[in-house]
This record gives C-alpha cells, sequence and structure tokens, in this order.
C-alpha cells in the first residue's frame, strides 16, 4: 500500500508526537536529569561519529569556508535584529510588549548547534561547514548576544554578564567528540562510513530527545499557563513571519551568491536557527528574574517551530539529492 502524498514523513510525524508527548508526560525531577544526561551522550555521539566520517581535508575545507561562515554569521548577528525591530510594526501589536522584547531577545541569540548540524546532514548538505560554522556561532554569541541586548532589547543596558564557563561546556560537549572522532578514523572510519543507518539514527535521534527534554522543561515551568491563548497565538505567527523571511532570505542569498546546494542547505540551517539552549541561560543572567518568563516564551515556541519546519525541509533537500535533481532543474519547476 502506497504512502498518502499528504501525509507527513515519518520523522516529521515524530516530532509531533514528541512534542505531544512532551505536553501531556513532560519529564521533570530526576527523570528530566536522565533525559538531559542521555541527550547529552547522544549529542556527543553524534559529533563523535560525524568526525571519524569526515576526512581531514573535508574538515579543513569547511574551516576555511570564510564566505559560507561570514553570511551565516551576518544572518545570524545582523540580519535577525535587524528584522526583530523592522518588523516592530507588524509584530508588536500580535503580542505584549513584555512578549515583543522576547522577539528582540530571541533575534541577538546565536545559532543552535546539534540541530543545525543535525539537519544538514539529513539534508545532505557541506557537513564540515556546518560543524565549524553553527560552532563558531554559538561561541560567539557568548560575547556578542549582550552586546547586542544592551543595544537592541535593553536601550539603557543590562546588568549581569556571561559566565565563561559556558565555552568550556561547549568545547567538552561538541568538538572534543569530534576531535576524537578525528583521531580515530584511520581505524573506524571505514566501519563508520559504511554504516549511513547508523548516523541516521543519530542523527534523528539527538533531535528528538532535544526537543522531548527542551519541551518538557517548557511545559514543567508551566509554558501553557504562563499567557492566555490569544497571546501564545501571537506568539506564534511572530514566530511564523520572522522564522520565514529568515528562511527566505538566507535561501534567497546563497543562491544569488552563487554557493553550491550543498553550501546552500548549511546557510539555510545554520543561518535561520536560534538556540534555546544558549539563550535560557543567558536569560537568566541578563534580565531580571520576574521578566525571565515572558522573555523566553517566544524562544521556546520559536525553538520548537524551527524544528518542525526544518525537519520538512531538511526531508525534501533529502529527496532531491536521492533523485540527483539539479539546482537548476529544481529552480525552473518553482
Amino acid at each position: 500500500m502506497s504512502r498518502p502524498r499528504f501525509l507527513p514523513d515519518n520523522f516529521t510525524l515524530a516530532l509531533v508526537a514528541t512534542v505531544a508527548l512532551a505536553s501531556l508526560l513532560p519529564a521533570s525531577g530526576n527523570v528530566a536529569h536522565g533525559f538531559e544526561t542521555l541527550t547529552t551522550v547522544a549529542i556527543g555521539l553524534l559529533f563523535f561519529l560525524h568526525g571519524a566520517k569526515l576526512s581531514r581535508e573535508a574538515v579543513i575545507a569547511g574551516a576555511t569556508h570564510w564566505r559560507l561562515h561570514l553570511l551565516v554569521l551576518a544572518s545570524t548577528f545582523v540580519m535577525f535584529p535587524l528584522l526583530g525591530l523592522a518588523l516592530k510594526p507588524l509584530l508588536a501589536p500580535l503580542v505584549t510588549p513584555d512578549l515583543y522584547l522576547g522577539i528582540l531577545f530571541l533575534c541577538c541569540l546565536p545559532a543552535t548547534v546539534q540541530s543545525a548540524i543535525a539537519f544538514t546532514a539529513m539534508a545532505r548538505g557541506n557537513i564540515p561547514a556546518a560543524v565549524c560554522s553553527a560552532s563558531a556561532s554559538t561561541m560567539l554569541g557568548i560575547f556578542i548576544t549582550p552586546v547586542l541586548v544592551s543595544l537592541v532589547v535593553v536601550p539603557h543596558g543590562s546588568g549581569g554578564g556571561i559566565s565563561f564557563d559556558s565555552i568550556g561546556k561547549i568545547m567538552l560537549q561538541l568538538m572534543a567528540p569530534f576531535i576524537a572522532g578525528q583521531l580515530l578514523r584511520p581505524w573506524i572510519g571505514g566501519w563508520v562510513k559504511k554504516r549511513a543507518a547508523v548516523l541516521k539514527f543519530v542523527d534523528q535521534g539527538s533531535i528528538l530527545l532535544v526537543v522531548y527534554t527542551a519541551f518538557s522543561a517548557a511545559v514543567v515551568e508551566g509554558l501553557w499557563k504562563q499567557m492566555p491563548a490569544t497571546a501564545v497565538l501571537g506568539v506564534l505567527a511572530v514566530c511564523a513571519v520572522v522564522l520565514a523571511v529568515a528562511l527566505f532570505v538566507t535561501t534567497w542569498t546563497s543562491r544569488k551568491l552563487g554557493f553550491s546546494k550543498e553550501d546552500e542547505i548549511t546557510i539555510v540551517f545554520c543561518g535561520s536557527k536560534k538556540s534555546l539552549a544558549s539563550g535560557i541561560p543567558m536569560a537568566k543572567v541578563l534580565f531580571a528574574s520576574h521578566a525571565v518568563g515572558a522573555i523566553v516564551l517566544p524562544l521556546m515556541l520559536f525553538h520548537q517551530m524551527q524544528l518542525m519546519v526544518c525537519a520538512v525541509l531538511a526531508q525534501r533537500y533529502a529527496r532531491r539529492a536521492e533523485a540527483g535533481i539539479a539546482p537548476d532543474a529544481v529552480s525552473q519547476k518553482k
């Protein structure tokens, strides 16, 4: 029996089911701690396997792809803040003033790392460039985001600062496993490369774990109780507008600048995402405790929305790659 065309792919259905499960049965207490540990291990395994799979030449090429990295950083730290300010006449009427500040805070955050790289891998993009670009965005964001917040969100400046411990956590969780995989590649690289199903399972599994743990934490903190339904709908509409514009701009710009399809995929997935993992700790440091709830609510909803939308996009890119459709042919069909 053939699959109905209107039915989403299995991974998108799994994401929807994961969000529903987290809403109905959120992990809390020791269970939540266990899932966080499991997520950390899965992400570390993801980076280890990619490190073992990628050749040294590919990693060097990805790290030196400066045009791509510059475009991703410009999208993350220039386009997004300007977008949040420029769209104020459209966005502000849909949400409360505090929630609009949350939108601006969202626009100042660095890109997410693990899901951006996982989606790039699923879509058959430039994985080495994605590893370098997303990791650089997160590390630079530790310094850039507080400055942007003081300029864009809080005109009179914000108190506090960002702990340098975050840099060590990023290096330990992401780069250390990747480097370990690279060092062990001469012995295990062939085995990993022949088992693409293993990488696909870890890619998708790590995303599902991130979704469940992040959404569980949001639900436990009162995601559906903090705001009335109309305010939540307004935030969802605003997030949809911001995400749609970001995806369109990154896709259009990458094509106009002549990037390859693989580079376009990396730019889209690394340049249109915002990090919940970095945003929540930063919000707790940069804002008063009573304001954090409203500030991070748009981020929590945007985070789930970007995962859902990018899952569909990644599957679409992957099907094109499997079918061997040339970029020009795809463009002509649109």
